[in-house]
């Protein structure tokens, strides 16, 4: 039969191809919102680590909706977001073909975390990256600083800090900085480069960039699953029982001529650990590291953390500032996260919504939890031989 008996949509979009690894860990801006010089100056992303993820309780406010004033119970991803560290500034001019670096400077100071990122073996290395730089600092040579922040604020028609996060704060294994590029938007080009110059060798922190019920998006690189057949990674239909040499298969992957399998044709390959942009991610709370109750609500008065019982799996206990996002995002856990302010302008009333959260579960992730905190599980359960022993 020469036709198609049968007609479906094709299985996998095109739109992601190649569907190969990401070539970098840490996910790319590759744009920033609109600069708006009415605004002070301020950062338009931040670099965050992924902890794992709870579930909140809170009243709807969706007139027209059948659970409108009702309570809703939603799935929600804890952040952890130490306070970054700005120590450069770039400016950038236009040309035919974009955007291009003009010229950049860097902080006078740079701790071993960034360092460490210039070095390929740290422990085999003489670590003085950097040290012929910090000597323009000096009081005979700081005339070439100067000279490099009135090019930036002359010529450029974009500027954008030089950031790193503390891996000291967070404990996810790792002691080696993750470095970008954050644009600065709001001001003039002079009032941009004054504000980077007088925050070098300063944190910021998550609640500096971003504010409660702010719409936000997510880049990074999704949790990778190695080489997978065409049945996972493109959905595609398995063939009856009986087929001969194995049925998580395609069956025809094109016609005789032309004598080429097409691009669009469904294959076994890489799936996972893609690079990915998710957008329209409502910010419910950003907690702050130094707060005994930043999991506590008006409804819920109870003095805990936002670390549930027995620490996330495969992530341990979050000690630093927190955001919490509405739904799940992409990575996996202790990946890092470009967190970035919304390209776009929103007016629908889900992204405007006032979110008041009544309950934030911290009951242990790893099994069935009953408890929400450790002093709840002993009042229940009185006292235990285990007790009795370490007495």
């Amino acid at each position: 039969m020469s036709h198609c008996k049968y007609e479906q949509p094709r299985h996998g979009s095109l739109a992601f191809l190649p569907r190969k690894r990401a070539a970098r860990h840490r996910g790319r801006c590759k744009s920033f919102p609109k600069d708006n010089q009415a605004n002070p100056p301020h950062l338009t992303a931040f670099l965050a680590y992924k902890a794992g993820m709870t579930h909140v309780v809170r009243d709807l406010d969706r007139p027209g909706s059948k659970v409108h004033k009702k309570e809703i119970v939603e799935a929600a991803t804890v952040i952890e977001a130490p306070p970054m560290v700005i120590v450069g500034v770039v400016g950038y001019i236009e040309t035919p073909r974009g955007q291009r670096a003009l010229t950049s400077v860097w902080a006078e100071h740079l701790s071993d975390e960034v360092k460490r990122r210039f070095y390929k073996n740290w422990y085999r290395s003489k670590r003085k990256a950097f040290t012929k730089y910090a000597s323009k600092y000096s009081a005979d040579s700081s005339k070439e600083i100067t000279r490099d922040l009135e090019r930036i604020k002359k010529y450029s028609s974009s500027v954008r800090v030089i950031a790193h996060t503390q891996m000291s704060k967070v404990k996810i294994g790792q002691k080696k900085a993750h470095i970008m590029e954050i644009q600065v938007n709001g001001g003039t080009i002079a009032q941009k480069v004054d504000w980077a110059r007088e925050h070098f060798e300063k944190t910021v922190s998550v609640d500096d960039v971003f504010e409660k019920d702010e719409v936000i998006d997510v880049i990074a690189v999704t949790k990778g699953h190695g080489t997978e057949g065409v049945t996972h990674r493109w959905g595609t239909k398995k063939l009856p029982r009986k087929t001969h040499r194995g049925l998580r298969k395609v069956a025809c992957i094109g016609a005789w001529h032309p004598a080429r399998v097409m691009y669009s044709v469904a294959r076994a390959g890489q799936n996972g650990y893609h690079h990915r942009t998710e957008v329209n991610k409502k910010i419910y709370r950003i907690g702050k590291g130094d707060d005994k109750s930043n999991a506590s609500t008006e409804f819920d008065l109870t003095a805990k953390r936002i670390t549930p019982m027995g620490g996330f799996p495969h992530y341990g206990i979050v000690n630093e500032d927190y955001v919490l996002i509405k739904g799940s995002c992409v990575g996996v856990k202790k990946r890092v996260l470009t967190l970035r302010k919304s390209l776009r302008v929103h007016t629908k009333r889900a992204a405007l919504e006032n979110v008041s959260l009544k309950f934030i579960d911290t009951s242990s992730k790893f099994g069935h939890g009953r408890f929400q905190t450790l002093e709840e599980k002993k009042a229940f359960m009185g006292t235990l031989k285990k007790d009795l022993v370490e007495a």
